[in-house]
């Protein structure tokens, strides 16, 4: 039976090309945008249908590769547990993000804007769940510290986004952002090294073996 290094590969190979998408996103703006003043969704709208909303929903995939490696490794349950479920939810989110444009910096809240806002609230707030959720697992033990820390930076840095959207007139909200967004990916990252690390047991065998 294929082991699970595979699915961890592919998802740090999948956040990387996210990453890069992102970055080359950012560079290929031609309005003058400031990241620290807006957020990626600002970015995004700016050049619909570019790399920015392509690195979006190669972040998700990523994602579902680590999904098929927890359900594989995890212990034997008729259905998804709350963790595979929230990371769903953070999937899902993505996607519909991406799909769904905000508005344009400065002009008024339409019904697909307020849809992809609402849909980032829940995929930023399902994955850090699903972090700490993951961490009590005996596979992920080794990382079990480092997800707690991301976990809890993550919800720090989203209070403070959440802070500047509202009471702080948005001051630094892009700076928040991004810095929130890059927790949670570590969250994700850290996920996959570990499942690198592991290969699913042949039928019948122990599940607790570790590649070492």
């Amino acid at each position: 039976m294929p082991g699970t290094r595979n699915t961890g590969l592919l998802a740090l190979g999948g956040i990387a090309v996210a990453a890069l998408l992102t970055v080359i996103g950012h560079l290929e703006v031609n309005d003058d945008l400031s990241p620290w003043a807006l957020t990626i969704s600002d970015f995004a709208v700016s050049d619909r249908g570019g790399v920015i909303d392509v690195a979006m929903v190669v972040l998700a995939l990523a994602t579902v590769a680590l999904l098929y490696g927890l359900r594989r490794t995890g212990p034997p349950r008729p259905r998804a547990g709350t963790a595979e479920l929230l990371l769903g939810a953070w999937v899902a989110g993505l996607l519909l993000a991406a799909v769904v444009p905000t508005n344009e910096p400065g002009t008024a809240m339409t019904t697909e804007a307020y849809l992809h806002r609402y849909a980032s609230v829940v995929a930023f707030l399902a994955l850090p769940v699903s972090g700490w959720l993951l961490a009590r697992r005996p596979a992920l033990a080794p990382a079990a510290r480092t997800l707690r820390t991301l976990v809890l930076l993550s919800l720090a840095l989203a209070a403070a986004m959440i802070w500047s959207a509202y009471p702080g007139d948005r001051m630094l909200i892009g700076l928040a952002e991004r810095l929130l967004i890059l927790t949670e990916v570590a969250v994700l990252a850290t996920v996959a090294v570990i499942q690198t690390r592991r290969v699913t047991p042949a039928r019948g065998a122990s599940a607790g073996v570790l590649l070492r």
